[in-house]
Parts: structure tokens; C-alpha cells; sequence
């Protein structure tokens, strides 16, 4: 089989079976169709199907058709990322500093010390949970943020489908999730230090503020229209940017998006472009995201992994938020919804993950027992708050 007969034929197959799985079994109610595309791929990744049917797999997902996918993928998450960015509104939490600095500050710190004892206590069963190039620091750093992310693309579509997006407790919740969103990147860029390019980090530091400001003046004299060609140059240039410098691109994306103005663009547009995205594009990064899973430390070890971290981001993020509401007064079940909503984890911690398995610091394993949590916490969502935002009035 050549290689446009491999990648097209892949290509079917991710648009093709997650869709049909997620209509037939009509699941749109309770998980959005990201999950089953990331579950799709874990399906079809080398531990499962390509375990029982090794030369199909081989002869689709082949070194050349995954080299293919990658590239998509990585441009499409990294518009994604961008977007999220974007979304960004420091002013208006500026203006609720103090509810928005407490709420998100406990709903980060909480799950990642729960995160960061669980990290610590799985390096110390077997040091195979880490990867080859990384430290305890920056294992057990990485294992607690994974465990305090909120996803907030995926947020943003939960939102949406609950019909509270652009209400006044749904703009609330994104302010907290934006804050996080802020503080993951940051500690992505510390975790990835390098001191070998301590220089060039710098340097894309320094660099990065006058290019920032140089965007803005030229943003304001143009069209909307004209904005949209810039932005993909913007991005491209930003994700190398911080690629040279040892932060990842993906760093580099989501500082792109930050110092844009979101009333840069019809709000309209700003949806449809990422309705477009997770159309055309998303769905190749889900599917060669699952692909990537591992099994090396034993299908059990690494479900009860799964579970471990799973219970500590939930009750983390639960009791974060809760401590915040009786702190400020909330009304009854306002934590509790708050919380559940911010515990969603899919998109930008898978994203996390990936970065940290590209670098070598977690094991392909780990990153199993990773996507595994994300998943089951995304699932969870809407069926946990469904009810009990009809009880709030909201």
C-alpha cells in the first residue's frame, strides 16, 4: 500500500468511526465527540488493536502516514491553543480579582499537591514511570499540574452544549479557568527549562514583548479581514520562536493568543473558526493521540495508575473549590457544579502530557494512565452538573 492509499484510508477512519460510535450510541448528552475520538485512538493504538492485528496496523498507521498525521495535528492544536488564549480576558478578571484569585488559586494548588503525592508515590514503586530524560522535580511537578488542569477549550464546548456560555455564571467559571490556563503554561516553561538554552529562553522572553507590542499597533490598523491572515503568521512565528528557544511551541501559541484582544474579532467568526478546527482538523490530533499509549507496565498497573490520579484531580479540584465558596459566600451547590465543571480535563492537559512525553520526562505508560484520567473526568462532567444547574437557576 502506498503512502496516499495509508493516509487517506487513516484519514477515513478517524472521521469516520468515532462519528458513527458517538451517534449510534448517542452519547452527545453525556460526553462531547473529542472523547471518543481520543478513546478511538487509544483503541486503535499499538497496545490493542495493533497487538491483535499487527500487519493491518502497520500497513495503515506506517512511520511515513503518522509522520503525516503529526504535522497535522501539531498545527491544529496549536490554533487551538491560540484560540485559547485568546479567550483570555485578564481585565475582566482583574475586576473580580478577588473571587477569581481565590477560586482559581485553590482550584490549582489543592489537586496538585493530591496530583504531586500521588506522582511521588508511583516514582517511588518503580522509577519506570519516568521518562529517560527527566527528574523527580520535574516528574512529580509534572504529574501535580497534570492533575490541577482544566481544559478550557473543552470547557468552552461543555458550556456551550449546557447553554450557559456567554451567561453571567458561565463567563464566571471561564474566568476561572482561564487564570489556571495562565499558571499551566508557566509551569510548563519552568518544568521545561533548560539550562543548556537558558540564553535563548531568555532572549524569546525579552524578544517576545516588543514583537507583542509591534502585532497590537499594526492589529489596530487594520481590517477584521486583514487579522485573519496575520494570525496564522503570528502563530507560526511565535511556536518556532519558543520551539528555538527549548519552551515548545505550544508555549509559544498560547502567548500568541494572550496579548490578542478577543474584540479583535466578530465573536461569530472566533466560533466558527474553532467549530472548524474541531471539524476538520482536531480530530487527526485526538486519534495520534491515542495512538501514542502504552501498556509497557501492564494493562492492570496501569488502569489502577489511571484511577489513582483520577481520584486525586476530582477530589482536589472539588475540595479547592470548595473551601473557595465557603471562604466567599457562595449559594448552596454553587461549589460543587463550579468545581466538577473545572475538574473537565481533556484537551490542554492531554496537550500537557504530550509535551512531557516528547521531552522524556514521563514514560509512555504514565501517559496512558494520563489520558485514561482525562478521559473519565471529561466523561463525568455533564451527567454530575446536568441536574444540579436546573437547582441553581442558572
Amino acid at each position: 500500500m502506498g503512502f496516499s492509499e495509508s493516509f487517506l484510508l487513516a484519514l477515513i477512519i478517524i472521521f469516520s468511526v468515532p462519528y458513527l460510535v458517538w451517534r449510534v450510541l448517542r452519547m452527545e448528552r453525556c460526553a462531547p465527540l473529542a472523547i471518543v475520538q481520543i478513546v478511538g485512538g487509544v483503541v486503535l493504538g499499538p497496545g490493542i488493536l495493533g497487538a491483535a492485528f499487527p500487519a493491518w496496523h502497520q500497513a495503515i498507521f506506517n512511520p511515513q502516514t503518522l509522520l503525516a498525521l503529526n504535522g497535522i495535528a501539531s498545527w491544529a492544536v496549536m490554533l487551538f491553543v491560540f484560540l485559547a488564549g485568546v479567550e483570555l480576558d485578564l481585565v475582566d478578571a482583574w475586576r473580580s480579582r478577588r473571587d477569581t484569585g481565590l477560586t482559581a488559586g485553590l482550584a490549582l494548588i489543592v489537586p496538585f499537591v493530591f496530583g504531586a503525592i500521588i506522582g511521588a508515590l508511583l516514582l517511588q514503586q518503580s522509577a519506570g514511570w519516568m521518562g529517560a530524560k527527566g527528574n523527580a522535580a520535574q516528574f512529580i511537578f509534572g504529574v501535580g499540574m497534570a492533575c490541577a488542569v482544566t481544559a478550557l477549550p473543552i470547557l468552552v464546548l461543555l458550556l456551550e452544549r449546557l447553554d450557559i456560555l456567554r451567561s453571567p455564571f458561565g463567563q464566571r467559571v471561564l474566568r476561572y479557568a482561564s487564570l489556571d490556563d495562565v499558571a499551566i503554561w508557566a509551569v510548563l516553561a519552568a518544568i521545561l527549562l533548560d539550562w543548556e538554552r537558558l540564553g535563548r529562553q531568555g532572549l524569546f522572553l525579552i524578544a517576545v514583548i516588543p514583537a507583542s507590542l509591534a502585532l497590537r499597533k499594526l492589529m489596530a490598523r487594520l481590517s477584521e479581514a486583514d487579522r485573519w491572515f496575520v494570525l496564522p503568521i503570528w502563530v507560526a512565528l511565535t511556536g518556532f520562536s519558543a520551539d528555538w528557544a527549548g519552551l515548545h511551541f505550544m508555549v509559544g501559541a498560547f502567548i500568541a493568543g494572550v496579548v490578542c484582544e478577543r474584540s479583535w474579532f466578530a465573536l461569530e467568526r472566533l466560533d466558527q473558526f474553532r467549530n472548524a478546527l474541531l471539524l476538520a482538523f482536531m480530530p487527526v490530533f485526538f486519534l495520534s493521540t491515542g495512538l501514542r499509549t502504552r501498556w509497557e507496565m501492564g494493562g492492570t498497573t496501569v488502569l489502577l495508575a489511571g484511577l489513582a490520579l483520577l481520584v486525586a484531580a476530582t477530589s482536589g479540584k472539588l475540595f479547592g473549590v470548595h473551601i473557595a465558596g465557603r471562604w466567599l459566600g457562595w449559594r448552596k451547590g454553587e461549589s460543587f457544579v463550579i468545581g466538577w465543571l473545572l475538574q473537565t480535563k481533556a484537551l490542554i492537559m492531554i496537550i500537557f502530557v504530550n509535551i512531557l512525553l516528547d521531552r522524556e520526562i514521563i514514560s509512555p505508560s504514565l501517559f496512558t494512565s494520563l489520558l485514561l484520567m482525562a478521559v473519565i473526568s471529561t466523561v463525568l462532567t455533564m451527567p454530575m452538573v446536568r441536574n444540579c444547574l436546573a437547582e441553581l437557576g442558572v
